[in-house]
């Protein structure tokens, strides 16, 4: 018996060494290349030429970012893209949740019917030529509605909610209706509270979509700086970085020159990187507050 013990105690020992060993190596795959963008933004364009950046800079440098917030309207940019991304998570939360709770209600005759046809949308669209006519026969070109109307519903979230709504004690349900509550009071005070892990992680989504979508505004606005995203902007910059630096940034490498100091110039290197961190920051500052809805999602549902 003893033996026995000490055997599995060595095996708990080893498995414990390799599982430490491996998550190391995770987490050094997982940031290292967050690390070296950061590095690569920080550092002098030209110098990036050469290579050999790794997790530090190696001439510290300011001016990729001031390259970017060198034009006024990357800061009307952001605001835009703040404001499609908090008014689209909320309504879009907010009107998904309803209709799941809807959907999940058994004496709802047409639930299985209006479900399917949700359901079709997932893998069957009119296609891009259609949806430009339609948006602008609804007269939503060139208006901030734009941003906002086409994502009011996810089918893809109003499942996962569902589900979730599904899994919850229908004796609450059942309990507040005995006390004379309707639906949407049960819906705003019963169901909804319940629902708030899931909606957290589906707001996460949501947002993430939300703020790194550029192509409707590509679309939709393209001439129209007051309804640019930031992350439109940022693909502007890039690509006027592209078409002026690309043809110097050959001639400096071809050159085998080192620069000695912070030059003020930027290549496409550069500028991707520090835009990748300027448009990445942001919504990566949300997630240590929605960590906690990621567990309770993992635990479980309330059970009778």
């Amino acid at each position: 018996m003893k033996k026995r013990l000490k055997s599995t105690t060595l095996g708990d020992k080893v498995f414990n060494v390799f599982n430490a060993l491996f998550m190391i190596v995770l987490v050094i795959v997982t940031l290292y290349p967050f690390i070296n963008t950061i590095a690569i933004s920080f550092n002098d364009a030209n110098d990036t030429v050469r290579g050999g950046i790794y997790l530090w800079p190696r001439i510290l440098t300011l001016y990729n970012y001031q390259s970017i917030f060198a034009d006024g309207t990357v800061y009307h940019a952001f605001f835009i893209s703040v404001s499609r991304t908090v008014i689209s998570t909320v309504l879009n939360i907010f009107l998904t949740c309803m209709l799941a709770y809807a959907l999940s209600r058994k004496e709802f005759v047409f639930r299985k019917s209006i479900t399917t046809v949700f359901v079709l949308t997932m893998y069957f669209n009119a296609g891009l030529i259609p949806g430009y006519i339609l948006i602008k026969d609804l007269h939503l070109y060139n208006s901030f509605l734009v941003y906002i109307i086409p994502s009011l519903i996810s089918v893809f979230n109003l499942i996962i909610i569902r589900t979730h709504i599904g899994s919850l004690p229908e004796s609450m349900i059942e309990a507040a209706k005995i006390d004379g509550a309707g639906e949407f009071r049960i819906f705003m005070q019963v169901v909804f509270p319940l629902c708030k892990p899931v909606l957290a992680v589906v707001g996460l989504l949501v947002a993430v979509g939300a703020w790194n979508s550029w192509f409707d505004t590509f679309l939709y606005a393209p001439n129209n700086e007051s309804l640019a995203t930031l992350q439109y902007k940022m693909m502007q910059v890039l690509q006027s970085t592209m078409s002026t630096s690309t043809s110097a940034a050959s001639q400096y490498a071809k050159a085998g020159q080192g620069a000695s100091a912070a030059s003020n110039t930027v290549t496409p290197v550069s500028m991707r990187a520090a835009i990748t961190i300027v448009t990445a920051t942001p919504i990566l500052l949300v997630y240590p507050f929605i960590q906690k809805y990621f567990v309770a999602m993992n635990i479980g549902s309330v059970k009778e």
